[in-house]
């Protein structure tokens, strides 16, 4: 009756650990998946980019300036995404500096109003702007899945299994302190 009662826990125990596992398995997947559907709007956002910069460069050509920033931090952000060594936090920040730079890109536009009334920029700026709304949706499904991974690597019983399988907390997507910040223009 004893061993009976040994081999029921142990059972419990095995289906218990099996089921954690292949839980916090699912977890990370969907996190990689949740990347990956970032890593899309991403690619797209960075394709539109050089469309939009000669558009606006047609008429804020003294703009050198801003037009150059977005440029580079394109060209970063698409040298880091195919970067199989880069981490999430390098692609974060490469991701935030392009962020930044079209922020400031839009406010110098604001300034010239044969540029708001160029059909071409207005599509592709409305294009951008789904874009960003794709974006901080994919971060937000993103960064949930990541909270639910990394509950489950930190709380008991779960924890146990994270540990024996060496399972790693995720980083979320967040946004760096400068991209808080209103881009300044000046004339």
């Amino acid at each position: 009756m004893v061993w009976i009662i040994i081999a029921v826990i142990v059972l419990l125990i095995i289906v218990w650990m099996i089921s954690a596992y292949n839980n916090l398995v699912t977890l990370r997947n969907r996190v990689k998946n949740g990347w990956a559907q970032i890593d899309v709007q991403l690619k797209q956002r960075a394709d539109l980019v050089p469309n939009l910069v000669e558009t606006v460069k047609g008429y804020a050509a003294h703009e050198s300036q801003v037009l150059t920033q977005v440029t580079e931090a394109r060209a970063k952000a698409v040298a880091v995404a195919a970067d199989k060594q880069a981490g999430t936090a390098e692609r974060i920040a490469a991701e935030n500096e392009l962020t930044r730079a079209l922020f400031n890109l839009q406010a110098t536009a604001e300034a010239y109003p044969q540029l708001q009334a160029n059909q071409n920029f207005m599509d592709l700026q409305h294009q951008l702007q789904d874009l960003e709304q794709k974006i901080a949706y994919a971060r937000q499904f993103y960064n949930d899945v990541v909270m639910k991974l990394n509950n489950a690597i930190e709380t008991f019983p779960s924890n146990i299994v994270a540990g024996l399988f060496h399972f790693e907390q995720a980083d979320y997507f967040q946004v760096d302190d400068a991209s808080r910040l209103a881009p300044q223009v000046k004339f």
